[in-house]
């Protein structure tokens, strides 16, 4: 009966069925904890694996083996508990302050390396009064050492940690992210990297490095801000006889064709005068100013000339060399099964026109007064749907598009100029002629039609959509 008044009896066996219990619910709070991907798991982990069986050697030390006070033992053990104690508050209040920040907080915004240097000097700050409790020691001195060396290496290095501070206070304000294209000036391109002495930025022609000390000095565009459409514009000269509104029509309706166009907005342009002109395009982003530039003046080039008008004063196309229509025409002849008095007929009446690639040659929902006839270069037929085309077939050279033209209905596909494309076009008049006078031609037209159909229905229901009929194309 004596032993079971001894108190280290009690401590041992609380040692001995809690610390074991204990375990057990952590580990299976933590497994759950683990599964649904709770940043908390991580501080009950080190209360676990480290803190609980520190604090189990320390009590069996201090309370059950009653050990002197003095001994260095107890004193080791308490160290590394105290230790110990700091990392899980600082955990703790890691997960509870940022873990689980929202998206624009200011708890988000905040670098790492803020994070890391505030838990450093708290982890320095907690030794200091753990060394000041267990072991009694005069921290002061070394505080204050600490102090003076700190300002001296301040002073001796205050350019490059102005540097470093511009940094980090930069990296706080993010008023830019990777992938970001900034205008500073001199420097355009985009952000790829940054970190706490300088922002490196893809200029396209190699990476330009900018200290933060100069960002933070100077102004500076973020092109990338706010989120939507990116306007861009450019000048462009035709001649006085060019009608204005026809020009201002063409540039705004090539802008509103161009893939990288902002879906819901459209191109703008202004005539200002002796034939200058204005446009601006929307586009997704900065990143695809230059390729959409490119395209639309490239696609402004073969437009031009279909409608007639002087882009850059000059009007000229060599399409309309001679020989290059009757060549054209002998190219879809036998398409057409034209005897000689046929092929005058299309002489009289077709013409020539030429289109970029990836131009639209023929749009959906029309209903065509035109059969085109491919003379060089291919053309994708595709059908529109959810906002983008499902392709389902090519017209090659000898082909034809617009077909409906002949029964009056409106085409549901759309055809686009897979490479720089010549295209024979014939006015309905004359093709109703040859049908009248090829009974064959009639029956091969209506075949190609209800194929197209065909394939166009097939296409949209691999893509899983439904249309209760299709026109032609």
């Amino acid at each position: 009966m004596e032993i079971l008044s001894e108190a280290w009896l009690w401590w041992a066996l609380a040692i001995a069925i809690g610390v074991p219990i204990l375990l057990v619910v952590l580990t299976e709070l933590i497994g759950a904890m683990t599964r649904r991907g709770n940043p908390a798991a991580g501080p009950l982990r080190l209360l676990r694996n480290w803190v609980i069986p520190f604090a189990a050697l320390f009590a069996l030390l201090a309370f059950a083996l009653r050990s002197d006070a003095d001994n260095v033992w107890p004193r080791v053990v308490a160290t590394i508990l105290g230790f110990l104690v700091i990392l899980l508050l600082l955990s703790a209040f890691n997960v509870a302050l940022f873990a689980n920040a929202k998206e624009g907080s200011w708890r988000k915004r905040i670098p790492s390396i803020f994070v890391e240097i505030a838990r450093l000097v708290l982890v320095v700050v907690g030794l200091a009064l753990l060394f000041s409790w267990v072991w009694e020691a005069d921290v002061g001195g070394l505080i204050a050492a600490l102090g003076v060396t700190s300002i001296v290496i301040g002073l001796a290095l205050q350019n490059a940690v102005g540097g470093v501070i511009s940094g980090l206070l930069l990296l706080f304000e993010q008023p830019f992210k990777i992938g970001d294209w900034l205008d500073i000036g001199s420097v355009q391109g985009r952000v790829i990297e940054v970190n706490w002495r300088a922002v490196h930025i893809d200029t396209g022609s190699g990476i330009q490095i900018v200290p933060n000390s100069t960002l933070s000095g100077a102004s500076f565009t973020n092109m990338s801000q706010p989120d939507g459409p990116f306007f861009t514009s450019t000048s462009l000269k035709f001649t006085t006889d060019d009608p204005p509104h026809e020009v201002i029509a063409l540039l705004i309706e090539v802008a509103d064709s161009l893939p990288m166009r902002a879906r819901g907005e459209r191109a703008s342009a202004d005539y200002l005068g002796a034939g200058a002109y204005s446009v601006t395009l929307p586009v997704q982003g900065p990143a695809v100013v230059q390729q959409a530039m490119s395209l639309y003046l490239a696609w402004l080039w073969y437009a031009a000339r279909r409608r007639g008008l002087a882009l850059d004063g000059d009007s000229t196309d060599p399409i309309a060399e001679p020989g290059r229509l009757e060549r054209a025409v002998d190219v879809v002849g036998p398409t057409l099964h034209l005897g000689d008095g046929e092929r005058e007929a299309v002489l009289a009446t077709a013409r020539l026109e030429r289109f970029g690639m990836g131009e639209v040659v023929l749009r959906s929902g029309v209903v065509p007064s035109e059969i085109l006839f491919i003379a060089e270069g291919s053309v994708r037929v595709a059908v529109e749907a959810g906002g983008g085309r499902i392709d389902f077939g090519v017209a090659e050279v000898g082909d034809y598009i617009g077909q409906t033209a002949l029964t009056r209905e409106p085409t549901l596909t759309v055809a686009v100029a897979a490479t720089v494309t010549t295209v024979l076009i014939v006015p309905l008049e004359t093709i109703d002629a040859l049908v009248r006078a090829r009974p064959l031609l009639a029956r091969e037209i209506g075949e190609s039609i209800e194929l197209k159909r065909k394939l166009a229905a097939e296409a949209l229901a691999a893509a899983g959509i439904v249309r209760g009929s299709l026109g032609g194309g």
